[in-house]
């Protein structure tokens, strides 16, 4: 169903594109895989900061220029960071997919980072950082990666801290890209309505000249896991709660059933038990929902509610109780067929961005060495039995192993 082509250059560089004739927008975009783990002590925050930084100039484009330049037509350029990933990427019509390709390039491999501009830029992460802070419900999701992970470079803050960014120079960031950058462990992804050979014509001019950097990825291995229980006392008015734990890698077999598992529990769907049993049911939360996040060598699954700080015990029983209910009682035939179909059409859905789909082809062939088709995943998820879900629940979500992190109000 993906039906698109890659192309690897000489310097390592993989080219990928999807052609979707109907439509007028070309998303495309550069993904490396680098990211916040990669990190050593001393540079925490570093790889976000790069990925603001490389918008402040380049060997031929100040800051307003790189701006102005997609702007101008419509466009929009745009990147983030993870744990493991940076990425630049644009949307536009696709007649100005040429200068996007152009931009995006010189913004990812030119960039000179302005000592000026580093000093601007970090007073605008460190306002980032409160807003962080003010917001509880994000606040508790960074801080809970450290109760998992603890000084793990996976258990620290994607924008590193106040006292490592105010540290950061013009020499960290050429330091930091000369150690990651390798044109073997990047992408440029593209999906729009040009031929394959249109977009290799233009990758021919851009990719193909770079010089190729490759060495071996040395990343940091996760120790061994200790359940904790954690609870601070904040200036909120609402009480906020993370339960989790670690999970399954990217490349695990029970990473496919374990999405399905995480889905029937607190996914996206008004219909998950978590949403029925708490709030549907008993009006205590506004939102509760869980996530599950693999990563190269590990993973993270969590729980995630808000609600009155009166309520929290009783909160955190019955979402206690509904994953007693998936560690004892297994689906049923009508219930698990449910589940697949559900994850299925959430998952054929998520095909219809555009931009979604760019980024998919580039994190999975980083992340796996190819695209899974829609088919493949399919396959893999009918082959899911209410078994093999039963004993994930006693794996993972057994109340011994999961850590509670718990933000309470001051004075309550």
């Amino acid at each position: 169903m993906l039906d698109y082509h890659i192309h690897e250059y000489p310097n390592g560089i993989r080219l990928l594109h999807k052609q979707v004739p109907h439509t007028k927008i070309a998303h495309c975009g550069f993904l490396l895989d680098i990211g916040s783990r990669d990190e050593a002590p001393h540079q925490q925050g570093l790889a976000h900061f790069w990925e603001h930084m490389a918008f402040k100039g380049t060997e031929k484009r100040k800051s307003f220029h790189i701006l102005n330049r997609l702007e101008t037509v419509g466009g929009e350029l745009n990147a983030y960071t993870t744990k493991e990933k940076i990425c630049f990427y644009a949307a536009l019509l696709s007649t100005h997919f040429e200068r996007a390709f152009e931009l995006l390039t010189d913004l990812t491999f030119n960039s000179v980072f302005p000592g000026r501009e580093v000093e601007k830029e970090r007073g605008v992460i460190l306002e980032e950082m409160s807003m962080y802070q003010d917001a509880p419900e994000d606040a508790i999701i960074d801080d809970f990666d450290t109760v998992v992970f603890g000084e793990h470079p996976l258990g620290i803050n994607i924008l590193g801290t106040r006292e490592s960014v105010s540290r950061f120079q013009t020499a960290d960031f050429h330091t930091f890209l000369q150690e990651q950058m390798r044109t073997d462990r990047l992408v440029f992804s593209s999906v729009s309505n040009l031929s394959f050979e249109a977009v290799k014509k233009l990758a021919d001019k851009f990719l193909a000249p770079l010089p190729a950097r490759r060495g071996p990825r040395v990343r940091r291995p996760v120790g061994s896991y200790a359940r904790k229980t954690q609870v601070e006392t904040r200036p909120i008015s609402q009480a906020h709660c993370l339960v989790g734990g670690p999970a399954y890698a990217l490349t695990d077999p029970r990473r496919i059933p374990f999405f399905m598992l995480n889905n029937i529990l607190g996914g996206p769907g008004m219909n998950s038990r978590l949403n029925l049993a708490v709030r549907e049911k008993y009006g205590l939360v506004y939102t509760i929902d869980s996530t599950y996040s693999p990563y190269t060598d590990t993973g993270l699954f969590g729980i995630y509610f808000g609600t009155e700080g009166k309520q929290l015990n009783r909160t955190l029983g019955l979402v206690q109780k509904e994953l007693k209910l998936l560690r004892e009682k297994p689906l049923t035939t009508n219930q698990l067929h449910t589940a697949k179909h559900q994850l299925m059409g959430q998952l054929a859905m998520s095909e219809e961005s555009n931009s979604g789909l760019m980024q998919l082809l580039g994190k999975s062939t980083l992340d796996l060495g190819r695209v899974e088709p829609l088919s493949e995943i399919f396959e893999k998820i009918e082959r899911v039995s209410a078994a093999e879900l039963q004993d994930m629940a006693n794996e993972v979500l057994t109340e011994d192993y999961l850590s509670v992190l718990q933000y309470v109000p001051e004075g309550k």
